[in-house]
């Protein structure tokens, strides 16, 4: 059997035509604060007043819902240039001291270290014990073979 296996999972699914649910409901609010202006404003003033808020509103809106610049989200593009701004360009290394404070460093019962070092011991012999086995083993294949 043959099954489909999906290759882009990590895509947003399209919803309302080419758009995600992000991109429309970003759109959506943008498009609602715009016309909120413009109903406001064009009303009392003319043109040259209320176009420039909507046109600010309405490229804003246009950027965080469709932009993309260095193939990542504008939402995310922008928290990472304040983060670049903020964050210092140089790092510098300042030599501290060499005094360890104490009850920094456990202190170690000397009974359990001598423990560990057989536990480590034993450990040792297995692994010779494992290659001695596999140079017998690798030997006698070798002469099985010959012996064909």
């Amino acid at each position: 059997m043959q099954f489909k296996v999906p290759q882009d999972v990590q895509r947003a699914d399209r919803i309302i035509g080419p758009l995600t649910l992000q991109q429309f409901l970003i759109s959506l609010a943008g498009g609602i604060v715009a016309y909120a202006i413009y109903v406001t404003l064009a009303k009392i003033y003319p043109v040259i007043i209320w176009l420039p808020p909507v046109a600010i509103i309405v490229l804003v809106t246009v950027a965080f819902a469709f932009a993309r610049p260095l193939n990542m989200s504008f939402t995310k593009y922008i928290l990472r240039r304040i983060e670049f701004g903020l964050l210092p360009r140089k790092r510098i290394w300042i030599k501290a001291s060499a005094e360890i404070p104490p009850g920094s460093i456990p202190k170690v019962d000397p009974s359990k270290a001598k423990k560990d070092k057989s536990a480590e011991e034993t450990k040792e012999d297995a692994l010779l014990e494992k290659q001695q086995k596999m140079k017998e083993l690798d030997k006698f294949l070798k002469s099985q073979n010959n012996h064909k």
